[in-house]
Order: C-alpha cells, then sequence, then structure tokens
C-alpha cells in the first residue's frame, strides 16, 4: 500500500510517463498472442466502451482481445500494476481512476508512475435532473430558489468522491448555495427515489435517465458538458449561466509503465482510429457517451487538468471517499 501522493507530485509523475514516451523506438513486433483487457463494472460505460474497443482492437490486430471484466468494488488498476509491462494486459478505467489518490490515504498503486497513458476513449456529460415537482425551468431559477430557501432542497448523489458527486460538489462550490446531498448506494435506488419526489435532484448519466425524461416522469434543467452536446440536442449547459462550470466524466486506457513506447503509439493510434468509426460512436451514444479518442500525450494534459481542478475542489469542500 502506498501513501497517498499530493496533486503536485502526481503531476510530476504523469510528465515524467510524457516524457517517456518520446523515446526511441525498439522494434518490438505487436501483438503477437491475445491481449487482455482489465476493465470494472459489468453492465456500465466502462465495460461497455471496453467491449466495443475489444471487437474493434481483435479485427485490426489479427489477435483476439478479451474483456476481463472485474466486479464493482475491485481495484483492476492493482492487477495491471503487477503485469508484464509488454502491452498484453491493458486497463480501462474511468476519471476517478486518477483522481482516486485526492480522495483516500492509501491506494494499492500509483495511477501515473505505474502507468503510461494510452488514449482518452469517451466523455459522459451528466445531466442535472429534477422532479416535476420542484418548481423550476432552468439552472438560474434553481440557484435563486436554492438561495432563497437554503438547506429546504435536496439531490440524490452516488458515493462520496464519486463523480456525479463531484459533478454537483463543484455546482454547489460555484453558485454558493446550500443544498443538501442525500447519498445513494446504487444508482438505481436515487433513480426511484427521485422519481417517487423524495429527493428533488441528480446529477445522472443520461442512458440511466433518457426514457423517464420522455415520458414526462423527470424535468432536464441542463447538462454538465461546457458545452450543448449531440447527445442531448438543445438542452441548455450549467456554464451558461455558471461560467466556467463543467463536469464530464472520461474513460481512458493505459498500460503498465514500462511497455514499449511503440506499442503505446500503435494502440493509441488503432483505439483513435475505431473510435472515429461512426459505427462505434453510434454505440457508444447509446449508453450516454461521446466517442473521443486522443495521443497518449493529449491524455496526459486531460489528466493533468482533472487532478489540478478536482484537487482545488476537493481540498476547499473537504470532500474524502467513503
Amino acid at each position: 500500500m502506498r501513501k497517498t501522493l499530493t496533486a503536485t507530485a502526481v503531476m510530476l509523475l504523469i510528465a515524467a510517463a510524457s516524457s517517456a514516451l518520446c523515446q526511441t523506438p525498439s522494434g518490438t513486433q505487436y501483438p503477437v498472442k491475445p491481449v487482455r483487457m482489465i476493465a470494472v463494472g459489468p453492465g456500465g460505460v466502462v465495460d461497455f466502451s471496453a467491449r466495443v474497443l475489444a471487437l474493434a482492437l481483435s479485427n485490426a490486430f489479427n489477435q483476439q482481445v478479451v474483456v476481463d471484466n472485474r466486479p464493482a468494488g475491485a481495484i483492476p488498476g492493482e492487477t495491471v500494476a503487477r503485469a508484464q509491462p509488454d502491452g498484453y494486459t491493458l486497463l480501462v478505467a474511468g476519471g476517478s481512476f486518477w483522481v482516486q489518490p485526492l480522495l483516500q490515504e492509501r491506494v494499492p498503486y500509483d495511477p501515473s508512475a505505474d502507468f503510461i497513458p494510452i488514449s482518452l476513449l469517451y466523455g459522459v456529460p451528466y445531466l442535472l435532473v429534477a422532479h416535476p415537482s420542484l418548481p423550476v425551468k432552468s439552472v438560474k431559477e434553481l440557484i435563486a430558489l436554492a438561495k432563497a430557501r437554503p438547506g429546504e432542497i435536496n439531490y440524490a448523489s452516488a458515493a462520496s468522491g464519486s463523480a456525479s458527486h463531484l459533478a454537483a460538489a463543484l455546482f454547489t462550490y460555484m453558485t454558493a448555495i446550500n443544498i443538501v446531498r442525500i447519498p445513494y448506494k446504487a444508482a438505481g435506488a436515487r433513480t426511484a427515489s427521485l422519481l417517487a419526489g423524495e429527493v428533488q435532484l441528480d446529477f445522472a448519466t443520461g442512458g440511466g435517465i433518457m426514457h423517464h425524461m420522455k415520458s414526462g416522469r423527470l424535468k432536464v434543467l441542463a447538462i454538465t458538458s461546457a458545452k450543448s452536446s449531440g447527445l442531448f440536442p438543445g438542452v441548455p449547459t450549467i456554464a451558461a449561466d455558471v461560467p466556467g462550470y463543467e463536469s464530464t466524466t472520461t474513460g481512458a486506457m493505459f498500460a503498465r509503465t514500462g511497455t514499449p513506447v511503440e506499442i503505446i503509439h500503435r494502440l493509441s493510434q488503432e483505439v483513435t482510429r475505431a473510435l472515429n468509426r461512426t459505427e462505434l460512436r453510434d454505440k457508444l451514444m447509446s449508453v450516454g457517451a461521446e466517442a473521443i479518442g486522443s495521443s497518449p500525450e493529449q491524455l496526459v494534459n486531460h489528466m493533468k487538468s482533472e487532478i489540478s481542478r478536482m484537487g482545488k475542489l476537493i481540498k476547499a469542500t473537504g470532500i474524502r471517499e467513503e
């Protein structure tokens, strides 16, 4: 078990990983045997993205790429951190993977020193949704009501430090409003409570609540992405009323540190090529995710930015993982 790294130390290690990507290729042939992708959360967007990419990469490499899915609560990063640095054991993880050291006293791996970034995979914006009984139709009206009635409005939340919780925490922090967090262990329970009017708000992914929005059982106030999203045309951004607000959870692929640089770039190129295909982009959109694809260096920069932003938020609000 390692001691938690500070945000500054994490970013320095990420910078070192970025520098390593510029090393001279060794000419390693890859792949010559099946590749395993470790993911967590059966049925979630991480698992789904890993499976659609596994098929695309299997075709590109003419080698089988399989998904080794671990149950929720497992720590897949630890498995990959102990694997051989040969590109045959990869990690597909959500953004909480690199934010975790900011929330926990100890983690069993170092997300920067133990891994080399390969590519961003997708982005999932959250929707700020409300029960129809809440008398607001916009973010502006919600902020005004919350300031008029501090502590009287509540919202459903996933576990402390989760991506949706951080989206809500950033919103309350930037708007200086007091709305009460009601934590839930499962997304289904959150949605059920919201539909029943037991809670009034939620920062939810579109894939889980889209049909409730269409039926009118829930109303959507805004989306958490910085710009309007093709996933939900016409839905205004929170940033339109709260300048600078953005909270989108991302997924990415990593390899064990020490993996030859030409393997990293080959994987990045094939992943990006796959994510640019209309068929795969449409599949991700069906679960509320937008395909991205990036170079390893772009993922490094994304991680730096998010660690800095979330580190400031976590320090200011005192959030810790439960």
